[in-house]
């Protein structure tokens, strides 16, 4: 039995026909994650050969770029990722001169990291190049399907954090990221004389 025909088989019950129950077809959604993360995560890596960087920086550039400056472990929480990747990816992306640390009003021992110029054009590059490959291989999605979507993968990540929430949180991180939601980069000048990396052109 191929993949897909296994797969295919978790809309039916394993006595032949019947529809599956709500668990059965949560079990299916689960089975999915790893395999689609790494497929994603493959497919994201070919898209960024030539900027310089990695899977990980690209999508620590997108939640800077969604949530405006962050502290790195703002980051690591809302990635679901432990700080030591996340300050991985970070300090790699200032040698690229992609993001900068800067001074955090709230709190002095850690720094705010935001997008530099470069690293605004590098996002917006590579997304613009993701986004003509989305609307041209899943045109055929409803919008409707996608919110569905959205919504049971929100619950999932709600319901499975309550169960493996072992973590302290420093209460000087509580916080959001900024609060204006822009990634400019406000005049900060990068710490690195790297060029710019940018995403291919969209096609």
């Amino acid at each position: 039995m191929s993949v897909i025909e296994r797969f295919a088989g978790d809309a039916e019950d394993a006595d032949g026909g019947e529809p599956a129950s709500t668990e059965d077809l949560l079990y299916g959604v689960i089975r999915r994650l790893w395999p689609l993360h790494r497929t994603v995560v493959r497919a994201v890596e070919h898209e960024l050969a030539g900027t310089g960087m990695t899977a990980g920086e690209h999508a620590l550039l997108d939640a800077l770029r969604a949530e405006g400056p962050c502290t790195v472990p703002q980051l690591a929480r809302g990635m679901g990722l432990d700080r030591q990747p996340v300050q991985r990816w970070v300090n790699h992306a200032m040698e690229l001169g992609l993001v900068v640390a800067a001074p955090n009003p709230a709190h002095r021992r850690s720094s705010l990291i935001r997008l530099t110029g470069e690293g605004t054009e590098a996002i917006r590059s590579v997304r613009e190049s993701e986004a003509a490959e989305l609307r041209q291989r899943l045109a055929d999605l409803p919008a409707d399907d996608v919110r569905t979507a959205l919504h049971v993968l929100d619950r999932l990540g709600e319901e499975f954090r309550q169960l493996a929430n072992g973590s302290r949180t420093e209460p000087e991180e509580t916080g959001s990221c900024g609060s204006s939601g822009k990634s400019d980069d406000n005049g900060i000048t990068p710490t690195s004389s790297h060029p710019v990396h940018k995403g291919r052109p969209a096609r």
